[in-house]
């Protein structure tokens, strides 16, 4: 690690600190603020993780997050919380395995239409079990888990990612994926088996928003299929990561602050236009910020430290 390295690790690792004191200090609105930066902080480092590399911009998050909380929404009343959450990620990291050996041969377009269409397919597939079997159309998830308790487990799982992104960075595995995402007809021609790494890469993803999916689903207490498989979640996830930069694994956490404040200021000034505020951001970042702040901070601070 270079002593650069080792400053960032050190910030971010105070940064993670300093946010586990949040409940400490409040339990109200600003837990619930925290909560919700928390969930997007994990999603959307884990997304970058495989779309960052790869440039595979990926639209299934809602689809794995949804099954994640449809998973302990019906198997609460049977099962222990815990192990419904372990069997919420071995059931992502199952399908994200089929999902991507069926779909990682695509490439661009074609590949974010059909993650897009994810979501909607499943969402279907599960209103489509729910009703065949008379249930109503939601699930009730009744816990003693608070704010508090799921925040601290947002925290330690996005520890988890990235630290796993830090090692998945110096490994093998993640210098075949930027060779793939340089050029994959190069990485193919240099003995890289690419499907393998894309598919390793996609599972983790996958996995981890499933996890998270059922870590939240307490918090709701009533689960509906059009809440749990929300295509705006999978476009926040895009948005908040290339705000920050995903081609840099704390680029992320810098895009997901600022975003999350913002986007709760904006959806209640604006209720009735969360979509068109959406697709305002997007465009905003895409076309203003393309590299994310963490591009801006790399750009800006060779020359900062010249002008010393």
């Amino acid at each position: 690690m270079t002593s650069r390295e080792i400053r960032i690790f050190l910030l971010v690792a105070v940064l993670f600190i300093l946010a586990a004191l949040l409940p400490v200090a409040d339990s109200g609105y600003w837990l619930s603020i925290g909560v919700t930066i928390a969930t997007y902080m994990v999603l959307s480092t884990s997304w970058a993780l495989f779309s960052g590399p790869t440039h595979y911009i990926s639209l299934a998050t809602g689809a794995f997050y949804g099954i994640g909380m449809f998973i302990v929404g019906g198997g609460i009343d049977l099962l222990p919380y815990w192990v419904l959450v372990v069997i919420a990620g071995v059931v992502g990291a199952i399908l994200a395995a089929l999902i991507g050996l069926a779909t990682l041969r695509l490439s661009g377009v074609y590949f974010v239409i059909f993650t897009l269409g994810l979501a909607e397919f499943v969402r279907q597939i599960v209103t489509w079990i729910q009703t065949t079997m008379g249930s109503s159309s939601g699930l009730y998830v009744l816990t003693d888990l608070n704010d508090t308790i799921i925040y601290w487990e947002l925290l330690i799982l996005g520890a988890f990612v990235y630290l796993a992104g830090w090692w998945i960075n110096r490994s093998r595995l993640g210098f075949a994926l930027r060779i793939i995402g340089n050029d994959e007809v190069v990485a193919v021609h240099s003995g890289i088996n690419t499907a393998y790494s894309k598919v390793i890469l996609f599972i983790f993803s996958g996995t981890i928003a499933t996890i998270v999916g059922a870590l939240l689903a307490p918090r709701l207490s009533y689960i509906e299929s059009n809440i749990a498989f929300s295509p705006m979640l999978s476009f926040i996830v895009v948005i908040t990561a290339l705000l920050g930069g995903a081609q840099k694994l704390w680029g992320p956490i810098v895009g997901v602050i600022p975003f999350m404040l913002a986007w709760d200021f904006l959806t209640a000034t604006f209720p009735n236009q969360t979509t068109l505020m959406l697709g305002i951001c997007f465009l905003l970042v895409v076309y203003l910020i393309p590299n994310g702040f963490a591009g801006l901070i790399e750009k800006y601070a060779p020359q900062r430290r010249r002008g010393r």
